[in-house]
């Protein structure tokens, strides 16, 4: 069979098990479609939070930017596993003691404000659809390649599929549809990586092949360093990130995870605060397995690609050089790969330094050698070469050589770690306007047969919302989703931990930061990357922090606003201070919520 034909054997045969499980676990009441009816296992809570947690920006994003980034993509391991922890300790057994179904719920009770429930119930929306863009577009890029549709194609079979058991199942069927696809997507991402350690290093465990040796005795990060260095890139072991900025993004990352909205509402379907717990730690152990593999697959992905392409005839006729393998060829009419003969030497020549401005503008003319003509190239650098790094993980298998069967599966496991993300955050935006906005703030009269239709109304507006940024996203899989989690860190953060342990904080001083946070982050990003993202713009950017980075300010502004407001303004009333303790301090007469 091939590659095409296992692709789509086992795309189909994962969807039709997801579209089942949606059938069979179909919502009937609005708790089983905001939190599965609170009777989730910890162990399936942990596996369907591992599969909701790791999103296209993990399975493709992830080791893409560490494959070409080397040492500066380590703050998304440090800072994407590290806010795991935070939320352990800090946020999943509290919030699930509080009882409520959603985080704007929580800040609406806290802060005894409907006011506040509102500005909390934008802040989930804006962040839960800058987030879904990236995995819309990892869809896209699946789709795009493996079943040679258009990107756009991609993003619309991806909201079908979405549409139907996102609408249909909610929460329950979410929730039993993302235990299924955990097991898809770690298995795809585990299987490729074992070969190509095994083929590399002789290793078969890619953990130990990553600091093992290759043929000749030479260790693995040694050579990757010496190609990097002969071409020209900086040592890939080596960073070049001022360390205030790799400290921001770290931080970014970590809180932004702790007050990811999609990610909190799962501490809700457990029967008890306990079991919340422990969910968590099943969770870690489930994200660790692909984290800890990430580093390797970059690895691996970087030194085939410079083997396989640096140096090689693109045709047979065009120079005497072996031709360049038939998988460029095939990415490259994905407009995800472009190469451009500069010398006219017929050989490709990877170099530092960007080939065009901007991504490949293509022209509908090919060059001497065969190469698809880009309009926008640029001729101040030798670099001949454009990769968009969200394809390493998808590519790497057919750089390497594998079996058709695992290439398909790869495209099975991306597609089950976008999809399962992207139904989590959708459903967060269709329970803030059915629940939250509606339900508790401007209908409180409505009947639950009327909030489940309001809610799968907006779950299904959602969704189109979500394939449009997922047809025109505004950067790199990874990247998209660092800016949402910079706008979680700088808006919800703040107030659920200050509404957690601050008996003194108020509504005045959790509104106030909420919205200042938010803004400075989102005007932050906006201005860096879309109004002056230009050359030179990295030496305007205040203090040398990047736009990934900066939701670490936004949280300290958040925090400093909040702080200063709540001491000008009277406290919270008695029964609000005691509603604190409650949450925070155990008691015999109290029975687990």
């Amino acid at each position: 069979m091939s590659v095409r034909e296992w692709t789509y054997a086992i795309v189909v045969v994962s969807f039709a098990l997801y579209i089942g499980i949606a059938i069979w676990a179909k919502a009937k009441t609005t708790k089983d479609f905001y939190v599965a009816g609170a009777d989730v296992s910890p162990l399936a809570n942990g596996m369907a939070t591992a599969a909701d947690w790791m999103s296209a920006a993990s399975f493709l994003g992830m080791a893409g930017i560490i494959a070409f980034a080397g040492y500066d993509g380590s703050v998304y391991l440090m800072g994407w596993t590290g806010g795991y922890v935070l939320l352990a300790l800090l946020l999943a057994p509290y919030l699930r003691k509080f009882g409520k179904f959603t985080v704007p719920d929580f800040i609406g009770d806290r802060y005894y404000s409907q006011s506040a429930r509102i500005v909390a119930v934008f802040c989930a929306i804006f962040v839960s659809f800058t987030y879904v863009a990236g995995q819309m577009r990892g869809v896209g890029i699946v789709f795009s390649r493996f079943l040679e549709v258009p990107v756009t194609t991609g993003v619309l079979i991806g909201m079908a599929i979405v549409f139907f058991y996102a609408v249909l199942g909610g929460m329950k069927g979410i929730t039993y549809t993302q235990v299924a696809q955990y097991c898809v997507l770690i298995f795809a991402y585990l299987v490729p990586a074992i070969f190509i350690s095994i083929m590399i290093t002789g290793n078969p465990i890619p953990q130990l092949g990553f600091g093992g040796q290759v043929a000749g005795g030479e260790w693995l990060l040694d050579k990757l360093d010496g190609l990097h260095q002969e071409l020209g890139f900086a040592a890939y072991t080596e960073g070049s990130k001022a360390m205030l900025d790799v400290f921001c993004i770290t931080a970014a990352l970590m809180v932004g995870t702790a007050g990811l909205p999609h990610v909190i509402i799962r501490f809700y379907t457990v029967p008890k605060v306990r079991d919340a717990r422990i969910s968590v730690g099943w969770a870690l152990l489930f994200i660790s397995i692909l984290y800890t593999t990430a580093p390797a697959v970059a690895v691996f992905a970087r030194t085939n690609l410079i083997q396989e392409v640096e140096g090689r005839a693109y045709s047979a006729e065009a120079g005497t050089a072996e031709p360049v393998p038939a998988w460029f060829k095939t990415w490259e009419g994905t407009d995800l790969i472009a190469w451009r003969d500069k010398n006219n030497d017929g050989l490709v020549q990877y170099r530092a330094g960007a080939p065009f401005a901007g991504k490949p503008s293509f022209v509908e003319a090919t060059g001497d050698h065969g190469e698809r003509l880009v309009a926008n190239e640029k001729t101040d650098n030798e670099n001949e070469l454009y990769v968009d790094r969200d394809i390493m993980v998808l590519a790497n298998p057919e750089i390497a050589q594998l079996p058709a069967w695992v290439i398909g599966l790869v495209a099975a496991g991306a597609l089950a770690a976008a999809l399962s993300t992207a139904a989590g955050l959708l459903l967060v935006v269709s329970s803030a306007i059915s629940h939250d906005l509606l339900k508790r703030a401007l209908r409180p009269d409505i009947t639950e047969k009327g909030e489940l239709r309001a809610a799968r109304i907006s779950a299904a507006v959602a969704v189109t919302v979500a394939g449009v940024l997922g047809i025109y996203p505004p950067d790199y899989v990874a990247a998209v989703v660092a800016f949402a989690f910079g706008l979680a860190a700088s808006s919800f953060f703040p107030a659920i931990i200050m509404g957690i342990f601050s008996r003194r904080m108020n509504r005045q001083g959790a509104i106030t930061g909420m919205v200042c946070g938010i803004i400075f982050t989102a005007s932050y990003i906006i201005y860096f990357k879309f109004m002056d993202s230009g050359p030179g713009s990295q030496d305007r950017w205040w203090w040398g922090i990047s736009p990934e980075g900066i939701g670490a300010v936004g949280m300290v502004l958040n925090f400093a606003v909040a702080l200063t407001i709540s001491k000008l303004t009277p406290p919270p009333p008695q029964a609000v201070q005691d509603m604190v303790d409650s949450i925070r301090v155990p008691s015999a007469s109290r029975t687990e919520a």
